[in-house]
């Protein structure tokens, strides 16, 4: 079954009449088409007994057929309005549609106020942002087999960026580098921005790169991954440029017992809280659980963020095909930054990384 197929049967359990796909990432897991739509109007509408419809704008009606998606692609001018013109292409497939599944999460309120004013009588008794999560959980083999390459691809982000490292070069230099370098490789989109962070710049886990020069004898924090045919790839190094401090070695020694605790703990039917439990103990019982001060991972897939969350208080289990980061971090603001991450597949077994990178504390030689 398709996944369309899946959201139509959804539709019908849900007695709702239409839904409407808003997010463009998920747009793009029904279609194989994705676009940045900006200000204008990109939408998917999916009926129970009806074809369904992608409307965009007329700029990018000819890319998303050769994209893939065989069904019709309605297309509107700047100067028209969009949800009247939805509005007819929904009545000439279903009469007047009463029940709506719309995705709450990403829904602007001046498009939900469209759809109001286009049918007064419309109800939302479903919501297909929670449909989404549950859908995109489980990953298939091909999907899985898209990430394994995107997880190489960010492997060689990291080579390219630990070769960059030279005295007064900035982060935003070494990210220069290695978006240019997978560039000529073909690579033309990572799944976010990079991030390179040296000293205690990376005690800010949300920083961004700045023009700071990175000097001899402090930890530089990689973040980085790919986006592969539409499915991303996320990944953390840490590493020393020079010799590192007693202290700087003790924060990332904890960090990285922390991470290959959690990664070896992996295995169908543990909870994502225990395992966030597991990696989190290992942190607090060093003296360092203060400044562990965000979940240890998130779903990934089409998106860089999915369900689940692997955080306390999320008694989900573990099941094979679920793809999830394991990324403890240490932030002593002013002092050392660190995190660890890769991204796994749930075997039958256990876990499978995406990513291969070294993650012992690789002592990159000063150089200039």
């Amino acid at each position: 079954m398709t996944h369309l197929e899946k959201l139509q049967q959804w539709i019908n359990d849900q007695h709702v009449d239409v839904a409407y796909i808003s997010d463009p990432t998920d747009i793009n897991y029904f279609t194989n088409f994705y676009s940045d739509p900006e200000e204008r109007v990109l939408a998917l509408f999916v009926f129970p007994n009806a074809e369904p419809f992608l409307f965009t704008p007329a700029l990018s009606v000819e890319a998303a057929k050769k994209a893939g998606w065989s069904g019709d692609v309605f297309g509107y001018l700047d100067q028209e309005d969009p949800f009247a013109l939805i509005a007819q292409h929904i009545k000439a497939r279903t009469n007047q549609p009463h029940a709506w599944a719309i995705e709450k999460d990403s829904l602007p309120y001046a498009r939900f106020a469209a759809i109001k004013r286009a049918f007064p009588a419309a109800e939302f008794p479903a919501d297909a942002s929670r449909y989404m999560e549950r859908a995109k959980l489980i990953k298939s083999p091909d999907e899985i087999a898209k990430m394994v390459a995107a997880g190489k691809e960010a492997d060689e982000c990291f080579r390219v960026g630990f070769d960059a490292l030279r005295t007064g070069i900035t982060e935003q230099g070494v990210v220069a580098e290695i978006n240019y370098a997978m560039m000529k490789q073909g690579v033309m989109h990572m799944s976010f921005d990079t991030i390179v962070q040296a000293g205690v710049n990376a005690a800010d886990p949300h920083g961004e790169p700045t023009s700071t020069a990175i000097v001899p004898n402090e930890l530089v924090l990689f973040d980085l991954g790919t986006n592969h045919q539409g499915y991303m790839s996320d990944a953390s190094r840490t590493v020393a440029f020079g010799a590192p401090t007693a202290k700087q070695k003790e924060v990332f020694d904890v960090c990285l017992e922390a991470q290959l605790a959690a990664m070896d703990a992996v295995k169908p039917g543990l909870t994502a809280a225990e395992l966030d439990k597991i990696a989190r103990d290992i942190i607090t019982k060093a003296g360092y659980g203060d400044y562990f001060i965000h979940r240890l991972g998130h779903g990934i897939g089409t998106s860089t963020h999915e369900f689940p969350s692997i955080m306390a208080g999320n008694d989900m289990p573990l099941t094979p095909g679920m793809c999830f980061s394991i990324e403890p971090g240490i932030y002593i603001p002013g002092v050392v930054g660190v995190r660890i991450e890769d991204c796994v597949h749930v075997t039958e077994t256990g876990g499978e990384p995406f990513t291969h990178t070294d993650k012992q504390l690789q002592i990159i030689p000063v150089k200039d």
